[in-house]
């Protein structure tokens, strides 16, 4: 079994860019014990002639045909806005520089 220790958290946190405290490191390392066992323990089946599995159905995803339906016109959705000029909609600045 791979074994977790203080070492292996350190290295995979600065890889994951992470802080970890030094008083979450004792319940990460028992978490992560815990994943590799079930991994590991998942290592123990026989998977010999089972195929991999690409997707869970045989379900097809069935798409509309893309039509031009009635829309509204310019004037129309402008009329409730809040702010606008004559042709678009305008919005407060959220991009700062």
């Amino acid at each position: 079994m791979m074994e977790v220790n203080a070492a292996l958290i350190d290295k995979l946190s600065h890889l994951a860019r992470l802080e970890i405290k030094p008083q979450e490191n004792d319940q990460l390392q028992k978490d992560m014990q815990q994943m590799i066992g079930f991994i590991e323990k998942l290592q123990e089946l026989d998977t010999t002639g089972i195929e991999p599995l690409m997707h869970l159905t045989e379900e097809i995803n069935v798409l509309r045909a893309d039509e031009v339906k009635h829309s509204v016109s310019r004037e129309v959705a402008l009329q409730n806005a809040a702010l606008k000029n004559e042709a678009f909609f305008m919005v407060p600045k959220v991009i700062k520089k």
